[in-house]
Parts: C-alpha cells; sequence; structure tokens
C-alpha cells in the first residue's frame, strides 16, 4: 500500500469548493477522470454518512475494478470540518483480493488570496493501483471541480 497527494488551486471560496465536495450531483460531475462517468448511488453527507459512487469508463478502452468498465466504490465521512476538511474512508467493491483494504482520502481547503488551495492525499492505495494512474486521475477530477466551482462565480 503507499500514498500520495495532490493539490490545485482555484479561484473559488473554501465554502463554495466544501459545498461541491459533499454535493451528490457535483461529486458526479467532477469527482471523476476523463473518458468516465459518475454515478452517486447513495450520499449522506454527514459525518458517518454514507456513501457509494460508480465510475464508468465511456468506452471499452478501460478495465474497471469492479466490473469490465466500471470502478464501484463505497465508504463514509469519518471527519467534516465545514469549508476545512473531508476525511472519507473508501472501499472498493470488488472480487480482486489484491483490491481489498480500506483507503483514507483527506481533501484540505486553506484559503489564499483570490482563492483556495485544494490538497487530496490518499493513504491505503493497494500497490496493484498504478501511482501514476491514481495520481492524474486525481489531478483530472480536481481540474473538474475547478471549472465546477469557478464556473458558479467561486462564491
Amino acid at each position: 500500500m503507499y500514498s500520495t497527494q495532490v493539490s490545485r488551486r482555484v479561484r473559488a471560496t473554501p465554502a463554495a469548493v466544501y459545498r461541491a465536495l459533499l454535493d451528490p450531483r457535483a461529486v458526479a460531475r467532477w469527482r471523476v477522470p476523463d473518458g468516465m462517468s459518475g454515478h452517486v448511488h447513495a450520499f449522506e453527507a454527514r459525518e458517518g454518512g454514507r456513501f457509494r459512487v460508480s465510475l464508468t469508463y465511456d468506452g471499452q478502452q478501460g478495465e474497471g475494478k469492479s466490473g469490465a468498465h466500471t470502478d464501484t466504490y463505497h465508504g463514509h465521512f469519518a471527519r467534516l470540518v465545514p469549508d476545512e476538511l473531508v476525511i472519507e474512508v473508501i472501499e472498493f467493491e470488488t472480487e480482486d483480493a489484491a483490491l481489498h483494504g480500506t483507503m483514507t482520502m483527506t481533501t484540505s481547503l486553506t484559503a489564499v488570496d483570490g482563492g483556495t488551495d485544494v490538497v487530496v492525499a490518499h493513504e491505503g492505495i493497494p500497490d496493484v493501483v498504478p501511482r501514476e494512474d491514481n495520481e492524474t486521475g486525481t489531478r483530472m477530477a480536481l481540474d473538474h471541480l475547478a471549472r465546477l466551482v469557478e464556473g458558479a462565480g467561486g462564491e
């Protein structure tokens, strides 16, 4: 298992970014790498609240962890600090024993002049998930998040 960290500055307030982190409609739009679409099955945006999300490759090119072309994960919100922090505990839904186990994703928001620094740290990623794939997918998702919150006026 390994850990990664990816950051991105967005031109929006921490409050606007935090709302996008806890809005299931927004999550389905931004928390996807390029070439995939998202579907939120369940989403309880509160500490201890559960969620379940699927990311599906748009074409036949990608191999999924949960199905032929889909990655499905579920988990819960371990900690929520409004406008500052979201900690999620996540587990892939898969038959592949190499992908079993929980991961922690911590998203930290820091107000800076002109926007927010968003840092996403993953801990406990299974070794069979290529580090580069995780980091690239996270960067793509943060780019989508930036476009979403910046396009909403950043407030």
